[in-house]
């Protein structure tokens, strides 16, 4: 397999926020911007790997302006590392307002993905290399990133089997023998 440059996975997804996707507070649901996300990740990794993609994680998504309703939402998803059968995909979301041109890098994110073959197993991925400053920026740290999601991974998977599929508790152990 060819490694291939990070812009071939280029993918961007735009919106209009209508008022079904907002909250009380007029503002972008942060679930809906989570699933454009996750989606439009899958879709950069589904173009790099030219297989099917199932999300393995999503690093943490800060929400550092909000999204308001007649405003749009650009979101560009590049590959910048790959390791056997798994993807770091770069996902950057500008909002925009329309009316003034006003616009604003709202959310960055890394999500994880990994290829499946014709069985739903996880198969080989072809490479990646930067070309831009800014891919090589994100690729030299991407080795760091994905020890660091493996030892949290790991720490999650403690925590599953610490609590298991039922709640340690029951409502007397949990609020004392006096909650009626």
């Amino acid at each position: 397999m060819d490694a291939k440059p990070c812009i071939a996975s280029l993918a961007v997804k735009n919106s209009n926020v209508l008022p079904p996707d907002t909250n009380n507070h007029g503002t972008l649901f942060g679930g809906k911007l989570m699933a454009y996300i996750d989606d439009i990740a899958a879709i950069a990794a589904k173009r790099h790997a030219r297989k099917n993609v199932v999300t393995a994680s999503t690093d943490s998504v800060d929400f550092l302006y909000p999204i308001k309703e007649g405003d749009s939402i650009c979101l560009e998803a590049i590959v910048t590392w790959t390791h056997n059968t798994s993807m770091e995909v770069f996902v950057k979301a500008i909002t925009e307002d329309l009316l003034t041109g006003e616009r604003k890098v709202c959310t960055t994110a890394f999500i994880t993905m990994v290829a499946l073959d014709e069985n739903h197993k996880p198969t080989a991925v072809p490479g990646v290399y930067p070309e831009t400053e800014e891919e090589k920026w994100l690729h030299q740290e991407a080795a760091n990133r994905a020890a660091y999601r493996k030892g949290r991974r790991k720490k999650s998977k403690e925590m599953a089997n610490t609590f298991g599929t039922a709640f340690p508790w029951n409502e007397q152990s949990r609020f004392g023998s006096n909650h009626e």
